[in-house]
């Protein structure tokens, strides 16, 4: 996993509530404009030119896969407060406090006692 480009996703999506609001309505099309309008830019003026998501990741972030992000090395901490931006409020409607943080928590259940998986690069 390009686990650099993955994790500059998720930070940079959930630091900006337009890109949040549009990764809720829309997560497909918002993952290909992140990767023309952000991804790829290193600063204001230099573009790289061979990060790029691998089809899996893509697919991930287009469905909102969070366990799969994960498993395959996405930071902890970015997956999770993204996620969090994206669901918490919705489910605190339905289902009361830290409903997602409880879900999240069952989905990613089978990982108790195991090490994280690694997010070095």
């Amino acid at each position: 996993m390009s686990k650099y480009y993955v994790n500059k996703f998720l930070f940079t999506i959930d630091r900006d509530p337009e890109w949040v609001a549009s990764y809720r309505e829309d997560p497909r099309a918002t993952v290909l404009r992140w990767e023309k309008e952000v991804g790829r830019w290193l600063n204001p003026v230099e573009q790289t030119s061979w990060l790029e998501f691998t089809q899996e990741e893509r697919e991930a972030l287009a469905t909102h896969d969070y366990v799969w992000l994960f498993e395959h090395g996405a930071h902890f901490f970015l997956n999770l407060t993204l996620f969090i931006a994206l669901f918490d409020e919705e489910y605190a409607a339905a289902k009361g406090p830290l409903a997602f943080q409880t879900e999240m928590a069952q989905k990613l259940g089978h990982w108790t006692g195991r090490d994280y998986p690694s997010v070095a690069m």
